[in-house]
């Protein structure tokens, strides 16, 4: 059949609106005799029956798995070239009590970059000396309190926070490892806001500087200089960028060793995951492989040590390991104008979340997938573009993708690849609360967090008598 014309090039006319991409899904989600999605041995429709829509289900043994093989596929690049390998669970991407465990269980660190996010590993009771403090803008008292209980590394973003963690580890009476974000100028080949190296932004200091602020560090006598730290973007498929960052770092850090020690090397993370069935993906494998051998031969042309590396992955562990599930309300087909003089169809499938819980869609424009997780059906593909119920026309979450044409009010949808960036960006827009997180594991589930209620919107809302609060 012809594909709808308003579909994107890269969206192909499926034989199968049932299919289950399995570059794009959990690797334990599977369609059942019955013709519903089930998700580590749990059906979605008992998911939604027991903990309601929308709601986020992650696989735990996925994502497990994913931590587990980022790790050795580190250290067996690194281990080949006689170095070692540090692997930071960035929390950014989603953060709660047990995923910290789940990480560090992996033999993950993790990194955070707010006093919440550190809050959050520490309740999970992680090592503070497993944690790399992140952030553009620390402020005093996260800095004061990440040095207090002992985090093993604090990423230096500008000249200001030197004399402030400095000061901060005298009053502890510590020597605090620190690390120098740097701007290589590699520019990832990602969404401009997503790109974090390039030189104008907010991020880190400029290569050429870092010789003499890493001077200022080692004046002071409670600050220890680990090395640069480089992030060159998010969601980036080669390995070309990481590479070139890698060489251009390396150049300096052969420089900086004149100076005295520099023990280590954080190349950053971004490493893509598919979202549709058109991503390719460059194997986690292939990209420990290449940056192993960069590193290696500029250390060899350079006469330098090979140094230790830190790599800080999230969306690649958590990502694929996470679906939304949602209800649908209405349907409409709008009918657009297209080349030619002709007309085509879209239909506007809307489910009750939106950009509340995946603000992704509308904020880079980012593609996504979808799937009838409640049935199956043999109706001819319809092109849908799965809307929120919030007051915007970007309220999108799905942009364009094929369902079975006889999707109906009360069905249940799923969307994949949701488990980064989703819950920690959602919000309270229009007063809806925030989804429920649950993981799924050999047919059972567990609440990893709650959702919100009404009473938990207003338990804030200080024109609120005690009374009316608690009658709520």
């Amino acid at each position: 059949m012809t594909a709808n014309p308003l579909a994107p090039g890269w969206l192909v006319h499926p034989d199968d609106a049932n299919a289950l991409a399995p570059t794009v899904w959990p690797r334990n989600a599977v369609r059942d005799a019955a013709g519903g999605i089930r998700l580590a041995g749990a059906t979605a429709t008992a998911l939604v029956a027991e903990f309601g829509t929308p709601l986020y289900v992650v696989d735990e043994a996925d994502a497990r798995d994913r931590a587990s093989e980022l790790k050795v596929a580190f250290d067996e690049a690194f281990g080949a070239i006689g170095s070692s390998v540090k692997v930071y669970y960035a929390g950014k991407a989603f953060l709660s009590t047990e995923i910290a465990r789940w990480v560090t269980s992996a033999g993950l660190n993790i990194d955070v970059c707010s006093g919440g996010e550190l809050a959050v590993a520490l309740a999970a009771g992680v090592d503070p000396g497993r944690l790399g403090f992140h952030g553009n803008n620390k402020s005093l008292a996260e800095i004061d309190r990440g040095v207090g209980v002992g985090v093993g590394a604090i990423v230096l973003d500008s000249v200001v926070e030197i004399e402030r963690v400095a000061a901060a580890a005298a009053r502890h009476g510590r020597v605090q490892p620190v690390r120098l974000r740097i701007n290589s100028g590699v520019h990832a080949s990602t969404h401009e806001f997503l790109a974090t190296a390039h030189e104008d932004q907010k991020f880190g200091v400029p290569l050429a500087d870092a010789p003499a602020i890493v001077d200022q560090i080692r004046t002071h006598a409670s600050l220890r200089f680990l090395g640069l730290h480089s992030h060159i973007g998010s969601q980036i498929f080669e390995s070309d960028g990481f590479a070139e960052a890698a060489r251009r770092l390396l150049t300096v850090h052969a420089e900086l060793l004149a100076g005295g020690e520099v023990p280590e090397l954080n190349l950053g993370g971004g490493f893509g995951i598919a979202y549709t069935s058109a991503d390719v993906v460059t194997p986690i494998e292939t990209i420990a492989r290449e940056l192993a051998r960069v590193v290696a031969s500029e250390c060899a042309a350079l006469g330098i040590p090979v140094p230790d590396i830190a790599v800080e992955p999230g969306r690649s562990i958590i990502g694929p390991s996470t679906v939304t599930l949602y209800e649908v309300g209405t349907i409409k087909d709008v009918t657009v104008s297209v080349d030619g003089g002709q007309t085509a169809i879209r239909r506007y499938v809307s489910v009750d979340g939106g950009m509340s819980d995946n603000i992704r869609a509308a904020l880079y424009q980012a593609d996504y997938s979808v799937r009838l997780a409640n049935r199956s059906s043999d109706a001819t593909p319809a092109l849908v573009r799965i809307a929120g119920k919030h007051c915007e026309s970007g309220d999108i979450v799905v942009r364009a993708d094929y369902l079975p044409g006889d999707v109906e009010p009360g069905d249940i949808v799923s969307v994949p690849a949701t488990g980064a960036y989703c819950w920690s960006l959602a919000s309270n827009y229009n007063y809806l609360g925030r989804p429920a997180v649950v993981a799924v594991r050999d047919g059972f589930a567990r609440l990893l967090v709650r959702g919100e209620t009404e009473a938990d919107l207003l338990s804030r809302d200080a024109g609120i008598a005690p009374t009316e609060k608690a009658t709520t």
